[in-house]
């Protein structure tokens, strides 16, 4: 089983910046894909980036391209997602996830995390 957990969610002005951490831990925890998903309340959960294993395959969505940057931690089971020019239509919980794969469909992911809540206020 492998374990996630997010932090570094809070309330921030629009234009601001913050970075959300997210550790895996677990016995089975090998060599997994890690992404960002968000979901704001009455909308679907939507994918925000991801990175593979070794770091070399790294995926955005549109409305974060330019803003937001994902990588990876040593050691390599922790990701990162540094978000700038943070807008009000950002806030949304967010959320980590593993598998094996990178990929950008919620359903293809196995492991996700508790979620933290980013605000940005306008």
């Amino acid at each position: 089983q492998v374990q996630l957990v997010e932090s570094g969610g809070g309330l921030v002005q629009a234009g601001g910046s913050l970075r959300l951490s997210c550790a895996a831990s677990g016995r089975t925890f090998s060599e997994y894909a890690m992404a960002w998903f968000r979901q704001a309340p009455g909308k679907e959960r939507e994918f925000v980036a991801a990175i593979s294993w070794s770091g070399g395959s790294i995926l955005y969505g549109d409305s974060v391209k330019g803003r937001f940057t994902i990588s990876r931690g040593n050691p390599k089971n922790t990701v990162y997602l540094q978000m700038n020019s943070l807008k009000p239509e950002d806030t949304a919980v967010y959320y980590c996830a593993a598998d094996v794969e990178v990929a950008t469909m919620t359903d293809e992911y196995d492991y996700w995390g508790q979620g933290t809540q980013v605000t940005v206020s306008s």
